[in-house]
């Protein structure tokens, strides 16, 4: 029987999301996990009454776990369908991109590649940057949380997948630094972009140009700005964006 949530996310996020469930279902039982340890140690009886659900987060699970979850698993992905993998926002805003949005979606072994079960979009107001779209983009999801929460705590069928697929271009941390390695002969357009997606430091990845033998790196104004991080949005915020 459906009768555990299996909650992967921020430590900021996890009482507040725990409780939007309880709510919803007072029955259900929460079990916050916060590392790959912890996960690799959920007994076998727990995952087969359970649903694992994850939230703004880099931690992967295992096949073998999502194997063994007896109501399935599903991940709220802080970019829409067109912009699968790690740091969506950067890649958007590399793109100049007018639109965004955030995606659900059923989780299976490869990383943003399952079913997906729900989409919320929004309009990007001209001369947003990389922080306030992250903002803009963790309050969306949000949104989308609270809004498939009555759902995800209830149900114990799968939720219904849409007629929607995937871009087939996936962001890595491999790309984000390939985009770091700025060329000599670079355009001022194309570097203007470069700066303005991937010059605060994500990864601890700068851009850098390197000139006979001297790497020279970029260093900006601006903060780390990434959607996992949940220091960007204060808890106070991440209530009032689900209102």
């Amino acid at each position: 029987m459906f009768d555990t949530v299996i909650l992967i996310t921020g430590a900021i996020e996890t009482p507040i999301l725990s409780g939007v469930l309880r709510r919803c279902n007072p029955h259900l039982t929460v079990h916050p996990v916060t590392s790959a340890a912890e996960l690799r140690d959920l007994p076998a009886d727990l995952l087969r009454r359970a649903r694992l659900i994850a939230f703004a987060t880099n931690l992967l699970v295992p096949g073998r776990t999502l194997a063994q979850l007896g109501y399935g698993a599903y991940n709220f992905h802080p970019g829409p369908p067109d912009y699968p993998g790690r740091t969506p926002v950067h890649f958007a805003i590399y793109d100049r991109a007018t639109t965004f949005g955030t995606t659900a979606h059923a989780m299976v072994e490869r990383v943003d590649a399952g079913p997906i079960v729900d989409i919320e979009t929004f309009d990007i107001p001209p001369q947003t940057d990389l922080t306030e779209l992250c903002e803009l983009s963790y309050s969306c999801l949000a949104r989308q949380f609270w809004r498939l929460a009555p759902e995800l705590s209830t149900r114990a069928e799968p939720l219904p997948a849409l007629p929607i697929q995937w871009s087939a271009r996936k962001s890595t941390a491999w790309l984000y630094e390939r985009m770091c390695d700025i060329p000599l002969d670079i355009a001022n357009d194309e570097l203007e972009r470069r700066i303005a997606a991937f010059g605060t430091g994500h990864f601890g990845v700068d851009p850098t140009i390197t000139l006979h033998g001297h790497r020279f790196v970029y260093v900006g104004n601006g903060t780390p700005a990434h959607i996992e991080a949940p220091s960007i949005v204060p808890e106070q915020r991440f209530l009032e964006a689900a209102e």
